[in-house]
């Protein structure tokens, strides 16, 4: 009985010494996950800045300015490239224009002037010795001419009987007429205007007042 006695003492104590050394692992192995989480919260609380108001400051990336310059001289680059390339398409656009325009700039006159030749080629037809039907088809020739000088903005001056003016009118000569001096007593040939500028002065003869 004394043995069985000292082997339950036994047995108790390595339960004890078993139970004690289980519980000192334990309590290491938490100690050593909770100084690691105070490490990890340390270093997280050292990377976070905060201002005077308690706010987190965000700190910036530091940038490389050689790397910053390049890419911007890059970004220019590019930039130049494509405005000389939108340039030079324009000024090949222009050049173009300025050519159709010198070429075709008179396409509507002389389609308009196509109407002037067909009366004159009317009047041609015209069986010989009927002058008034020669006569009639000069004068639709004339009035058609008319016609299409007006929707081109061209003006007739006719100067009989208006006071000379050198900026419509250039005097062939001056003779002695019943007329005020300075009235334009006759024609030679008409001026005419475009757009209201002056293409052609009309040739007149001017009054240099009655004869003495």
């Amino acid at each position: 009985m004394g043995e069985s006695h000292v082997d339950w003492s036994l047995k108790n104590i390595w339960k004890r010494l078993l139970n004690s050394f289980i519980g000192k692992k334990e309590i290491e192995s938490v100690t050593a996950k909770k100084e690691t989480e105070v490490e990890i919260v340390a270093e997280n609380e050292e990377a976070i800045e905060l201002d005077e108001n308690g706010n987190e400051i965000v700190s910036e990336v530091e940038i490389d300015p050689l790397a910053a310059a390049q890419t911007e001289i890059a970004e220019l680059k590019d930039k130049l490239v494509r405005t000389y390339a939108e340039m030079e398409n324009l000024r090949k656009r222009t050049q173009r224009e300025v050519a159709d325009a010198h070429k075709f700039g008179v396409e509507k006159f002389a389609t308009s002037l196509l109407d002037v030749v067909d009366n004159l080629e009317r009047a041609l037809e015209a069986e010989e010795g009927n002058e008034a039907v020669v006569r009639e088809g000069v004068q639709l020739t004339l009035n058609s001419w008319h016609d299409m000088m007006k929707r081109f903005q061209v003006e007739r001056i006719d100067a009989v009987g208006e006071v000379f003016d050198p900026h419509l009118h250039e005097a062939l000569t001056q003779m002695p007429d019943e007329a005020p001096a300075g009235t334009v007593i006759a024609q030679h040939v008409a001026g005419y205007t475009l757009h209201g500028r002056l293409i052609r002065a009309a040739k007149v003869l001017v009054s240099s007042g009655p004869a003495a």
